[in-house]
């Protein structure tokens, strides 16, 4: 079951079919700690709509921060000693993910936060950026997993390789995160072999794709959660960015006008132009 926030209204997908949900408040419902149950209920009662269009869905953000986890895979934490060697801080990747506590850092506010068919965006101060693909967590403000979407870290890799320290700058800034196109409603661990797929295009040719799987990633949901919630309060909620396991070569750039797909199987398609 996938639940879909519209300009038209909320709608669940279950069975191939699409519902229109009555009255019912993004940010209530993508807080509840029964949603499955909840929605099942409210489809039970319901007739079968029309499904909205692609370009009027919404990102599934209302007041949740988002935050992410980084060097969770093997390959993110190999690029990141890469881009810092020169300026001392190559060994603190390979430390975070040989470390017990995880790397968990603020991603954004939601209104920084864009939608599937929107544009992300690269800075201008910025001359080496990339997408990051990331199975991404929606939790309630208990703590508990109740869904799953598709994210898109935008980073700034010679703004962080030039100093750890200018991680927030790296990565937090107005278009900088894309979430979507939905949530797959479930509190179940996704298998192993999930796999998460990104592919880049630009004009008419494909400039980058590659794949890996959830088999890859060192730290579990349940352990990010974990610590992201130790001594900290979410009152409506977040999203976590589970970290990415894809990175393009280091002679690889976004350009503004390239297409980005980000595909994890049962989770569904992120799709994002940069601006």
């Amino acid at each position: 079951m996938k639940l879909y926030r519209a300009a038209s209204g909320n709608f669940v997908e279950t069975g191939g079919e699409w519902f229109r949900l009555i009255q019912c408040d993004w940010q209530a419902l993508t807080t509840r700690e029964d949603l499955s149950a909840y929605l099942e209920s409210q489809v039970a009662g319901l007739s079968p709509s029309e499904r909205p269009e692609e370009n009027a869905l919404l990102p599934p953000v209302a007041a949740q921060e988002v935050w992410a986890a980084g060097v969770t895979y093997y390959r993110s934490r190999t690029a990141r000693m890469e881009e810092s060697q020169t300026t001392g801080g190559g060994s603190f990747y390979d430390r975070v993910y040989q470390a017990e506590r995880p790397e968990l850092f603020f991603k954004s506010s939601p209104h920084r936060v864009v939608g599937t068919g929107a544009r992300v965006r690269i800075r201008k101060d910025s001359k080496w950026n990339v997408p990051e693909p990331e199975l991404t967590l929606l939790i309630t403000p208990s703590g508990k997993l109740i869904g799953y979407t598709a994210g898109n870290d935008m980073s700034s890799r010679d703004i962080e390789g030039e100093n750890p320290l200018y991680l927030p700058q790296a990565k937090v800034y107005d278009g900088s995160c894309a979430l979507g196109p939905g949530i797959l409603v479930s509190s179940n661990a996704l298998a192993p072999e999930t796999r998460i797929q990104m592919e880049i295009t630009r004009g008419a040719e494909r400039c980058f794709a590659d794949e890996t799987t959830l088999a890859q990633m060192k730290r579990s949901s349940a352990t990010l959660i974990d610590y992201l919630f130790r001594e900290n309060s979410f009152p409506n909620g977040c999203f976590l960015l589970t970290g990415t396991g894809i990175v393009p070569p280091d002679g690889f750039t976004l350009q503004r006008g390239d297409l980005i797909r980000i595909a994890i199987d049962e989770v569904g398609t992120l799709e994002n132009t940069v601006e």
